[in-house]
């Protein structure tokens, strides 16, 4: 019998939520990729369902990956950050949430973001190819990028000062 691969992500992101937390309290640069190296592309689609590549929003400019969940109270409490930083230096950056496959659906993302547009790419990670190559264990880990998409910033949970991040990530 084959598993559901939004299953399996599920399964994996609830087993590893203790991690995810642990790695919260060690504070940014202790979760996902480690800095310094090329983030990877990932296959994913756009909330039409047209097949995109994560690398073609993470290079040229620097970027901002969120690993992200209409449920997710965490990100929740995020998004000011990140209207904040879409506001101040949209033109100078890119900022994509990756909104995994784990218990809603494109329509369910689809509705939320007509209540709350960012300003941003929103893309589809339905078979976790995005959250395997991130290695995001959770919701809420954010990962910064260079302009050459090498990893700058990793971090996880609510206390993320993703203002200050990307400011030093502009070299402001």
């Amino acid at each position: 019998m084959r598993s559901n691969p939004s299953v399996r992500i599920a399964l994996a992101l609830l087993l590893a939520l203790p991690l995810g937390v642990r790695a919260q309290a060690a504070g940014e640069g202790s979760v996902s990729l480690p800095i310094g190296t090329m983030a990877p592309g990932a296959a994913l689609e756009d909330l039409e369902g047209n097949a995109v590549d994560l690398i073609n929003y993470t290079r040229g400019k620097p970027a901002i990956v969120e690993f992200w969940a209409t449920w997710c109270e965490i990100c929740e409490r995020l998004q000011p950050q990140f209207d904040q930083i879409q506001a101040r230096h949209g033109e100078r950056l890119n900022i994509v949430a990756v909104a995994v496959g784990v218990a809603q659906t494109v329509r369910r993302v689809q509705r939320h973001l007509e209540e709350h547009d960012p300003g941003y790419a929103v893309l589809w990670d339905d078979r976790g190819a995005a959250v395997r190559a991130y290695n995001a264990t959770t919701t809420s880990i954010v990962v910064m990028l260079d302009a050459q998409g090498r990893v700058a910033y990793t971090g996880v949970g609510a206390d993320q000062d993703l203002i200050a991040a990307a400011e030093r990530l502009l070299g402001s």
